[in-house]
C-alpha cells in the first residue's frame, strides 16, 4: 500500500492536479515587499492547534501589529471542521460581543450569498460561489493556498474536496515546512497587481510542536490522546517556542499585506490534561478557545 511506486504515483497525481489548477491563471512571481499587495486582497492565516493562553503569553510582535488580539471560540474542534466552516465564511468569534467580525453574527469577514441574512453593510466581503475561494475566483482574484496538516492533503478525497477551488495550491506534506509554504505563496501571489485571496495553514503549532532547527527531538511527543507520558509544561513551552518561530517567519508576508485585509486565528486548540483530556477532536472549552487578530482595509 505504501510502496515507493505507490508513493511516486501519488506524487505525480498531486503534481498533475496542481498543474491543472494553475493552467490559464496569471502568475505573478515576486518576493514579499512591504505594502505591495492590493488593498482589496485578503490574507487568512490559521495557526493550527494554537491555544489562546499560548498566544496570550508569547511575544508575537508581527502578528500583534495586525490588530487587537481577541479570545474567541473556534467553529469546530478539529482542523477539517473548522476550515470547512471558514471556507464558507464562518470564522471564529465571540457570541457575547457586538462588534462585527469579532462576533460574525453582527457582520462577517466574508459572507457567501445565500448563507444567511446580510448584515446591513457590516460584512467586509459579499461573494457568490460554492466556497469563498470560488467566490473570489469569480471576482477575478488570484487564489492561492497552502496547508500543512493531513486534512489538507489533496491526494485524499477529503482534502481534495476541501481545497479544490484554489487556483494555486501546495500541500506541505508535514507540519514543519513553513519556509517552503511561504516561498510557494510568494511565488504565486507576491507582488500581484490585482487582488488576491491568500490562505496559509501553519503546522508548527500543531502536535508534535516542532519547527525547523528546534532544540528538542521531534519524535518525543508531549501531547497525545489516550497516551501515557504527556507533559503539560513541556507542551506549553514547545508550542510557545513554535509560535515565536512562526511570528518571525510571517513578518515579511504580513508586511506585504499591510494595506490589505488580514485575519490570523487558531482553527482549534489542544487540551493539556484539563479534565483528563489531551489533544483535540472533541468538544472541550480548551479545544475551542483560540486567538484571533484581524485588520480591515
Amino acid at each position: 500500500m505504501h510502496s515507493p511506486l505507490n508513493r511516486r504515483l501519488r506524487d505525480l497525481a498531486r503534481a498533475a492536479r496542481t498543474a491543472w489548477r494553475s493552467f490559464g491563471s496569471r502568475r505573478c512571481p515576486g518576493p514579499w515587499e512591504p505594502g505591495s499587495q492590493h488593498r482589496e486582497s485578503l490574507l487568512l492565516i490559521t495557526l493550527d492547534s494554537c491555544r489562546w493562553d499560548t498566544f496570550e503569553s508569547t511575544p508575537t510582535p508581527n502578528i500583534d501589529a495586525v490588530g487587537t488580539p481577541h479570545r474567541v471560540m473556534a467553529p469546530s474542534h478539529f482542523t477539517f471542521g473548522s476550515h470547512a466552516a471558514m471556507f464558507v465564511g464562518f470564522t471564529p468569534g465571540d457570541g457575547l460581543r457586538s462588534e462585527p467580525i469579532v462576533n460574525p453574527k453582527f457582520g462577517k469577514l466574508v459572507r457567501l450569498d445565500g448563507g444567511g441574512t446580510a448584515s446591513s453593510g457590516r460584512d467586509r466581503f459579499l461573494l457568490r460561489g460554492g466556497s469563498i475561494m470560488d467566490g473570489f475566483n469569480r471576482l477575478g482574484y488570484i487564489t492561492a493556498g497552502s496547508g500543512a496538516v493531513k486534512w489538507f492533503d489533496d491526494g485524499s478525497l477529503a482534502g481534495a474536496g476541501l481545497v479544490r477551488d484554489f487556483q494555486h495550491y501546495l500541500y506541505a506534506g508535514n507540519c514543519w515546512s513553513l519556509g517552503r509554504q511561504l516561498g510557494f505563496l510568494a511565488d504565486k501571489v507576491g507582488g500581484a497587481r490585482q487582488p488576491v485571496f491568500c490562505f496559509l495553514n501553519v503546522g508548527e503549532t500543531h502536535v508534535p510542536y516542532w519547527h525547523e532547527g528546534a532544540a528538542w527531538d521531534r519524535g518525543t511527543v508531549t501531547c497525545r490522546a489516550f497516551a501515557e507520558g504527556n507533559d503539560r509544561t513541556e507542551s506549553a513551552r514547545r508550542q510557545g517556542e513554535c509560535l515565536r518561530f512562526v511570528d518571525r517567519a510571517l513578518g515579511p508576508m504580513l508586511a506585504a499585506f499591510a494595506n490589505a485585509n488580514i485575519m490570523v486565528c487558531g482553527d482549534h486548540g489542544d487540551a493539556w490534561g484539563e479534565d483528563g483530556a489531551w489533544e483535540h477532536g472533541f468538544h472541550h472549552p480548551k479545544v475551542l478557545e483560540v486567538p484571533m487578530n484581524f485588520r480591515i482595509s
